[in-house]
């Protein structure tokens, strides 16, 4: 597995005392991050003054080999930055029918970008549905059709499980989209599980977008931002929509202290959240009453499908949290739960248990 660094300290457990698997954004800051946002060197970063604001971006655009960086306070930030920096409004975005940039960022595009989603169906591996794919990048000479914009791809993919894409799969991606004359956009917000994953330097994916958003703030475990990285003229477009959307923050230095200690420290430690996902879905998915594909289960997500009869999931839910362990649903009969620094090996088996109890009552 390729070394990003000196393995993380052990987790630590939540104040609130509950196994919380909800997601990785509950993840509480590490004691070196705690240290270094403390001692952080801070100016003013729109003024481009903060010292450590700029030596995480620079370190951000290094990492996955991108020419420029720029820190935002959230992944939805960074994605609608980055899709209005690529598009004029009436401009198509071009994206899974699953995808986070259009089930789960509140149609910021459309209702602030005047962009239009054009979604290709999602299959089970995160992929985009090749013909539908194929047929939605050209721009036809028709004055009928809002032109294409950007084309978008998600990896790890959230709502298909956490699956990761391959570089073979992205590669090939992104040569159909220059060929149409479009830039391709990563939602990365899980990538360093991606790489973790595929055993490879996370550049091994990001080579193959023109943009990538990823966040700090998940399985990296800072307390708050994400990163959007490519070319230098792009980020000093996306700078003014940053400051446009409010996200131009002053001493941001103190965050981006944490970002640094993420980068540097927190990337290795990833291989642990998924051997816990994987104990963990094995464990559900011995369950009577849980359906769970465990070719899926890839990184720190699992997603399963209760399937027993008289128990909603909203019931099962209030009564796993009466048990002690958050989940939170997915839709129809699906939950998910999500590894994390600060869930240990204990914490998953607990929660096996606590699933257990509920389906038994």
């Amino acid at each position: 597995m390729t070394n990003y660094g000196e393995r993380a300290a052990q987790p630590q457990p939540a104040s609130s005392g509950l196994i919380d698997l909800r997601s990785d954004t509950v993840t509480l800051p590490s004691p070196a991050m705690r240290e270094a946002m403390l001692r952080a060197e801070l100016g003013d970063d729109v003024f481009g003054d903060d010292p450590t604001v700029n030596r995480l971006e620079a370190l951000a655009a290094e990492t996955v080999g991108k020419e420029a960086a720029m820190l935002v306070p959230s992944g939805t930030m960074g994605n609608l930055v980055a899709l209005l920096s690529h598009c004029g409004r009436g401009q198509r975005v071009i994206c899974g029918n699953e995808s986070h940039i259009y089930v789960y960022e509140g149609g910021g595009a459309s209702a602030l970008g005047g962009l239009v989603y054009h979604t290709v169906p999602n299959l089970p591996d995160g992929s985009l549905e090749a013909q539908a794919l194929a047929a939605a990048l050209p721009t036809l000479d028709d004055p009928h059709q809002a032109p294409a914009g950007v084309c978008c791809l998600e990896n790890t993919h959230n709502r298909c499980g956490g699956v990761v894409l391959s570089p073979d799969y992205m590669a090939a991606v992104h040569a159909q989209a220059q060929a149409a004359g479009l830039p391709l956009h990563l939602d990365g917000a899980r990538v360093f599980n991606a790489a973790v994953a595929l055993g490879v330097h996370v550049r091994e994916l990001t080579r193959h977008v023109d943009t990538v958003q990823f966040c700090l703030s998940k399985g990296l475990s800072a307390p708050v931002g994400s990163i959007l990285a490519g070319p230098a003229p792009f980020i000093q477009t996306a700078r003014r929509f940053r400051k446009m959307l409010g996200g131009g923050m002053r001493q941001a230095g103190v965050l981006a202290a944490a970002g640094i200690v993420a980068l540097s420290e927190m990337v290795e430690r990833l291989a642990d959240d998924h051997a816990n996902a994987r104990t963990l879905a094995e464990g559900l998915a011995a369950l009577p009453g849980i359906r769970l594909d465990m070719n899926r289960v890839q990184t720190d997500i699992v997603i399963f499908e209760l399937a027993a009869e008289g128990l909603t999931p909203a019931q099962f839910l209030a009564a796993l949290r009466e048990a002690g362990v958050l989940m939170v649903g997915m839709g129809g009969q699906r939950v998910r739960a999500v590894t994390h620094y600060g869930i240990s090996a204990g914490d998953v088996q607990a929660a096996v248990q606590a699933v257990a109890a509920v389906l038994g009552r």
